[in-house]
């Protein structure tokens, strides 16, 4: 099943409030996506893979323009030092590729930067590059169970 219509079955399924949007246009970054919606680089979440010295797997969801302190992030999970998750790591662990993340749909440590709940909706990965899903943060809250936290870099 291609990674798009694998994220909209799991939508379907969790009956969550959740928009899937398809595009002929890449919205593998955040400038892109926000060009594809019409919106504001606030309004894209990222989800940047981290991957604990357990090998544990992160999720950190931030805002578009925002970047991810990992120091921040391991002291969140009182782990030690976090590394990025590579292309390959990021397809296994999660099922979708990078660029396509969504904030949901797998199993993973989530955090969310308490600046996302603030915001009134969100367009998140779709599953593919040229795909995104519209929510409200708190229901990515709700099916990705994530902790709210400051993870930001100052």
């Amino acid at each position: 099943m291609p990674f798009a219509q694998k994220l909209q079955a799991y939508i379907a399924e969790h009956q969550l409030a959740a928009e899937h949007l398809t595009f002929s246009v890449s919205c593998h970054s955040v400038d892109e996506a926000a060009a594809a919606v019409g919106a504001s680089s606030d309004e894209i979440v990222k989800n940047i893979c981290l991957v604990g010295p357990d090998e544990s797997f992160i999720v950190a969801i931030v805002r578009g323009k925002d970047r991810v302190d990992r120091k921040k992030a391991a002291q969140v999970l009182t782990l030690g030092k976090l590394r990025m998750a590579t292309p390959a790591e990021i397809l296994e662990r999660t099922g979708f590729p990078c660029g396509g993340t969504p904030s949901f749909g797998f199993t993973a440590i989530f955090l969310m930067d308490k600046r996302v709940l603030a915001l009134p909706y969100v367009y998140t990965g779709g599953g593919s590059e040229n795909s995104l899903v519209k929510a409200r943060p708190q229901v990515l809250l709700a099916a990705n169970q994530a902790v709210i936290c400051d993870i930001i870099k100052s």
